[in-house]
């Protein structure tokens, strides 16, 4: 994990960056990082409310961090953009 124990692609740049949300976006992109999911399926395997979890994905694919794909239910994955782990 990366600082604090979060996950790199939880920091958004020129955003308020408060534990809560650093806390469901490391959860959130530690569940994608298994493979792609419906955000009912991330919710599920993170542990988040199903509104949470879709805020914060609508934040993270606004920055290109993850991706998603159409149809009914709408699958999400995780791009490759953003920070690395080291």
């Amino acid at each position: 994990m990366g600082k604090g124990g979060y996950h790199p692609n939880a920091f958004l740049v020129d955003f308020r960056n408060v534990e809560l949300g650093l806390k469901a976006r490391t959860a959130i992109l530690f569940a994608l990082e298994k493979g792609s999911a419906s955000a009912r399926k991330v919710a599920l395997d993170s542990g988040l409310v199903y509104g949470v979890v879709m805020h914060h994905l609508k934040l993270l694919e606004s920055r290109g961090i993850v991706q998603r794909k159409r149809g009914k239910p709408s699958v999400w994955n995780v791009t490759g953009l953003g920070q690395k782990r080291l």
